[in-house]
């Protein structure tokens, strides 16, 4: 049997969309890196150990995910530029049947070193 899938939207900081299917009990962080989706770094393998899996949630999602745990907001403290509305870490965004649709947003790589974005690099 196939496994649920949810369609969720990577947008890089130029603007290039990225919507991939993600089987329902991923995380999004996992979909972003199993589809190749440039800029999720997730160096701590989804631990919520650090803040390389940063985004910034479309302003029509927001109330629509769970809220954020106290390891998360905490995690948070140290991603770049985070919004204390928008910001999420995908690695605490289990997907399920209602994130058909997500769409997040990665942010720029202020470095010069990369076109791809960086979630939370300076």
């Amino acid at each position: 049997m196939r496994a649920q899938m949810a369609k969720i939207t990577y947008i890089e900081f130029n603007g290039t969309p990225h919507e991939v299917e993600v089987a329902s009990g991923l995380t999004v962080m996992e979909g972003a890196r199993d589809n190749g989706i440039p800029g999720i770094e997730a160096d701590c393998g989804g631990a919520c150990a650090c803040s390389t899996c940063h985004v910034y949630v479309d302003p029509a999602w927001i109330d629509r995910l769970p809220p954020k745990e106290a390891m998360e907001e905490d995690m948070l403290d140290f991603a770049y530029e985070p919004d204390p509305e928008r910001s999420r870490l995908t690695c605490q965004l289990r997907v399920t049947d209602e994130l058909d649709g997500l769409v997040v947003r990665g942010k720029a790589d202020l470095s010069g070193s990369s076109l791809d974005f960086a979630w939370d690099r300076p």
